[in-house]
C-alpha cells in the first residue's frame, strides 16, 4: 500500500510506502489527513527531492460503471470504480414538465420566454454532468498524485443513415467526448485507444474481463483502465494491486422547494435544498451510534443521516449525537478484489 504525499506548499510528490509514512508521522515530520476516504500525509519539512516520475490515469468510460487506474511504470497506486452520472437528464425533463404544468394553473407565474438557447453553443445538461463527473475524478486524482498523462478508451457514437439530424455532430456522446478531451489537454497529455485495441492488450497480457458489469471487482472495469495506463507507461505485465475504491455521486435535490405532488388540502411539504440546520448536505460526520455517515436532510429540528457502509437512512438524529468531520465530494467504500 502506498500513501499520497504533499509538501507544505501543496506540491504532490511520489507516494510513499505505508511503513515509511508511519515513521515520518511518528517523528513529527509529517501530518496525516484524509481526502475523500484516501489516507494521505503532508510533510512538515522541506523534502530532500522534489523530482517525480511519470504517472498515467487510465479511463474506461461506461454507461453504468466506469473504471479509473492511477499507475506509474513500477506500481499501481489506485483503482477506482465509479457509478456513472445518469440522473441529470431525468431531472431536467421532470423540471420542464412541472414548469409547463404551473403555467396552465391559475397562479402567479412568468410568461413563457423565447427559446434563446437554440442558437448558442452549449452542451446539454445531462451530457455535461456525465462527462464532467469523469473530469472531477481526474482533478481529485491529480490532487493525490502527480498525474502527467491520461489515456481514455475512445468510444464511438452510433450513427443513423439517411437522417440529416442524427450523425456524429449531433450525438450527445460525440459532443460530450470532444469537450472532455479538450479539458484534459489543458492540464495533461492525452492518449486514446479504441475498444478493440484495449481488448488486444488485455488478451496479450492474459487478463480476463468479467461479464458482470455491475460487479465490484477489479475484472469488471478497472482491468481495462489498467491496460490503458500500462499501454502508455509499460512496466511489469503482472497486476500488482487489484483492490478497488468504489465511489458514486451524491444525489441532492438542490432547487426543489416542495414536493411535486401535494397532500390532502393542497399542502406541499418542504423538500430539497442544500442546507440542513446550518450544515451542508453531503457532509461527513461520525455518529456515536451509527459510525461514519453523511448528512442527507433534516426534519422536526433534527438531522437525517445516511450510513456510508450500508446506505441505510437514520432519520431525526440529535445534533449532539454526531461530530462534524468534513464535506464529501462523493460517496465511497473500499472493496478488496481476489484477483
Amino acid at each position: 500500500m502506498f500513501v499520497p504525499v504533499k509538501t507544505k506548499d501543496g506540491q504532490q510528490l511520489m507516494p510513499l510506502h505505508a511503513a515509511r509514512a508511519r515513521k515520518l508521522i511518528k517523528k513529527g515530520e509529517a501530518t496525516p489527513y484524509w481526502s475523500n476516504g484516501i489516507y494521505c500525509i503532508r510533510l512538515n519539512k522541506e523534502p530532500s527531492d522534489r523530482e517525480t516520475q511519470e504517472i498515467c490515469v487510465g479511463v474506461d468510460p461506461g454507461s453504468k460503471k466506469e473504471g479509473f487506474t492511477v499507475k506509474s511504470e513500477v506500481h499501481t497506486y489506485l483503482n477506482i470504480q465509479a457509478d456513472a452520472h445518469t440522473h441529470t437528464s431525468k431531472k431536467v425533463k421532470n423540471r420542464r414538465e412541472l414548469r409547463r404544468g404551473r403555467r396552465s394553473r391559475k397562479c402567479p407565474n412568468r410568461k413563457k420566454k423565447p427559446h434563446n438557447l437554440s442558437n448558442m453553443k452549449r452542451i446539454p445538461a445531462g451530457t455535461r454532468a456525465r462527462w464532467d463527473w469523469k473530469l472531477r475524478i481526474l482533478n481529485w486524482s491529480s490532487k493525490l498524485y502527480p498525474v502527467t498523462q491520461v489515456c481514455v478508451e475512445d468510444i464511438k457514437a452510433r450513427t443513423k443513415q439517411y437522417q440529416k439530424k442524427w450523425n456524429q455532430s449531433f450525438s450527445p456522446i460525440e459532443v460530450g467526448k470532444q469537450w472532455f478531451y479538450s479539458e484534459i489537454e489543458k492540464r495533461w497529455q492525452l492518449h486514446t485507444l479504441l475498444g478493440h485495441e484495449t481488448k488486444d492488450i488485455r488478451d496479450k497480457l492474459g487478463l480476463k474481463k468479467s461479464k458482470d458489469k455491475k460487479a465490484e471487482t477489479f475484472n469488471a472495469h478497472c482491468v481495462d483502465s489498467w491496460c490503458l495506463a500500462y499501454h502508455v507507461l509499460g512496466g511489469d505485465p503482472i497486476v500488482d494491486n487489484t483492490d478497488i475504491f468504489c465511489i458514486s455521486p451524491i444525489s441532492i435535490q438542490r432547487r426543489n422547494l416542495h414536493r411535486e405532488i401535494p397532500k390532502k388540502g393542497g399542502i406541499r411539504t418542504r423538500y430539497g435544498g442544500t442546507r440542513c440546520l446550518g450544515y451542508t448536505k453531503g457532509t461527513l460526520v461520525k455518529s456515536i451510534k451509527w459510525g461514519l455517515c453523511w448528512i442527507s436532510g433534516h426534519q422536526n429540528g433534527k438531522i437525517n443521516l445516511t450510513q456510508m457502509t450500508t446506505g441505510k437512512h437514520r432519520p431525526q438524529q440529535k445534533l449532539e449525537s454526531f461530530k462534524i468531520l468534513k464535506r464529501l465530494n462523493f460517496k465511497y467504500k473500499v472493496a478488496t478484489s481476489p484477483s
